[in-house]
This record gives structure tokens, sequence and C-alpha cells, in this order.
């Protein structure tokens, strides 16, 4: 099943195989992307669908340096560079959009602001990647502990926040791409309002579990408005705790999630299983549970392997499988999928920032 083709909204994919979004920090100055992306994003133009990496919709939205953002010209321009490389390859591209809230540091917000998140919680662990000088892996990209404390959005800056969201979305057509993915898993904005142990609100957007699903109900609506609903998906991670996330009653919040963002009509849902080694697994009741409330198209990505992916589609849990450090080394990974061929293994210091090294030189097979 994985190499059979699938109706996505308005798309037709030849595969069932997704590239998900995965953070290289390789953007020019300003924030922008680049020819060395376009090649990047156009040599993986084989997978049924790329999503992007994570850019921001706003410099506020930032996390880490050397990644792209959607809200200025020169970015929308740079991101056309690589929707038309991904199209003449006859590829598919959504961009994903994401804000990082408290995932980020001083140094990286505007004028040295505090980062802002659904409430003013510092999580344990979470760590920014800061290189300012674009020394790249080469010289070791450092990680910075981050001990600001985020700013509680007020509900005036949460309506900007959507706002900064639709904007995003409207640029993303502009710059070409074929719809675009909300990133509402991993710790960061979207999901520091959903789970109960990142948002300690009392007003109209935290407490209750429907009152934590306002944020991801509002984004969602306004960006759907701006792309159709039939272009927009949605990724989430319920039993990741990453960034500090954490839920109390994970699998009710999820399937709570998935039953607004069924309403609402999205033409995906992109489940991120936690894929550490000592990463509990997604219950299979959880995942029957999911396509009961869920009626559109499930992708799950996490670890998966050609057989595990078949048996996710042939159960019925899944529609599309993610595969992402596997692209990484492999460009051509559907082809090597289908084949049987061996896959090559990615060289993991050259993952973040950096040049062509790690990025665009690993060969095809044959």
């Amino acid at each position: 099943m994985l190499f059979t083709p699938y109706r996505l909204g308005l798309l037709d994919l030849p595969n069932r195989i997704v590239m998900p979004p995965m953070t290289r920090s390789r953007a020019g100055q300003g924030d922008v992307a680049t020819v060395l992306m376009a090649e990047y994003y156009a040599q993986r133009a084989s997978a049924g669908l790329i999503v992007s990496e994570g850019t921001q919709v706003s410099p506020q939205g930032q996390g880490y340096a050397w990644t792209p953002g959607i809200y200025s010209p020169a970015q929308i321009a740079g991101w056309r560079l690589v929707t038309d490389a991904v199209h003449a390859q006859g590829g598919r591209i959504f961009a994903q959009l994401w804000h990082v809230g408290r995932v980020s540091h001083v140094a990286l917000q505007p004028g040295g602001a505090a980062p802002v998140s659904s409430s003013a919680l510092v999580a344990e662990g979470v760590k920014v990647f800061i290189d300012p000088d674009r020394r790249g892996p080469e010289a070791g990209v450092g990680g910075m502990v981050q001990h600001s404390t985020p700013r509680a959005l007020t509900v005036a800056e949460i309506a900007d926040v959507v706002r900064d969201f639709a904007q995003a979305a409207r640029n993303a057509l502009e710059a070409g791409f074929d719809g675009v993915e909300l990133h509402a898993a991993n710790g960061y904005l979207i999901n520091q309002f959903i789970d109960s142990r990142a948002n300690a609100r009392t007003d109209a957007y935290g407490g209750s579990l429907s009152n934590r699903l306002r944020f991801l109900r509002e984004v969602t609506e306004a960006v759907a408005e701006i792309v159709g609903k039939d272009r927009i998906g949605v990724r989430l991670a319920p039993l990741t705790t990453l960034q500090g996330a954490v839920d109390d009653t994970p699998q009710a919040t999820y399937l709570a999630a998935a039953r607004v963002l069924d309403e609402i009509g999205v033409a995906y849902l992109h489940v991120a299983e936690a894929d550490w080694d000592d990463a509990p697994d997604m219950p299979p009741a959880f995942k029957e549970a999911l396509r009961i409330v869920y009626g559109g198209t499930l992708v799950y990505a996490g670890k998966y392997t050609a057989a595990r992916a078949e048996d996710a589609l042939r159960r019925g849990w899944a529609d599309l499988i993610g595969f992402g450090r596997p692209f990484i080394a492999n460009p051509d990974l559907p082809a090597r999928l289908e084949t049987g061929l061996g896959l090559a293994e990615p060289d993991a210091s050259r993952f973040f920032g950096g040049a062509g090294r790690g990025y665009v030189d690993y060969p095809v097979a044959g």
C-alpha cells in the first residue's frame, strides 16, 4: 500500500510517503530560504508530499538561529525558489507554519524581549540553538539552556498571533506552496496552550479542556479561511513531552483536539509519535479511537520502517507515513524503500547549520 497513489484534498499523491518537517537551520540573511534549500527539497521531490521545515510566522515566533520565516517579501521570494524547484521535479510541498512561544531566547526576540507563551511558566530542560556567527556544525552549534521566564500573551496579543498565522498562510500561497501545516506539537506555542501543565491561564484560553483548545481552533479556522480546508493539515504529538509540554490526560485531550479538527474539516492530521529509544508506544486502541473521531487523512511519523509503515496502513490506523531522518541521507527514499535497497546513514553532526555538506551531497542509488 505504501507505493499506491492517494488523493489528499486537491492533490493526487503518487505514493503514501511523506517527508515530514525537519529543522536544518540553513536559511540566509534575513531568515530567507536560499538556492541551496531549493536544491535540497527538489532532490526529495519523489515523496508523495513534502512538508517544509518549521517556518516562523513572525519575528516573535522564531526559536532557533537560521530558521526561515515567511512574513517578509524577501522570505516569500526565497520560498518561491523552493516551491518552483520542487514543482519542476513533479513534487508537492506544504509549508509548516510555527510560532515557538517560550521555546526561544531573548537573543532571538525583537528588542531582546522575553519570549511569550500561554502563561508565565518556565519549562525545565528547554534548549535553543544559538549560532549567531553562522559557524555551522563544523565549529559546533552551541546549545543554550533557556533561562528566560516567558511572558503570558494577553488576549489582544493572542488575536494578533492568530492574524500572524493567517497572514503567513496567505504568504505561503503567494510563495507557491500547495498548502500549509500548522505546528501544534513538540512543545511550541499552540502546544503550550493545549497541554494542562503548560497552560496556567484562568481566562477563556485556560482551565477547562475546551478553553485550552480554543487557540488551536482559532488559528486553524483563520488559516483554513485563507487556504481552504483542503489545503491545511495540523501536526499533533499526543504522547511526547518535548520542551516541557506535558498533559495530565493526553489521550482524552488529543481525542478532543482531533474532534475539533474534524469539525473544522482540515485535510489531514499529522500525528508525531515519540521517537526516542525509551519512549512510550502509542497504544493501538488510541490509534483506533483517533480514526473514529477524525474522518480526514491520518499521517503518522516516528521511526517507521517500510514494514512497520505497511502494517499501519493495512490496519487502517494511517493513510500516509512520514519518514524523517531517512530522507536526510536518502534523497531517493521512495525508490529505495520500494526496491529494498539499503539506506545510507545521515551524518548527525551536520543536521543543523552549515552549507551543502551533509545537506545536498548525499547520492541517489544506482
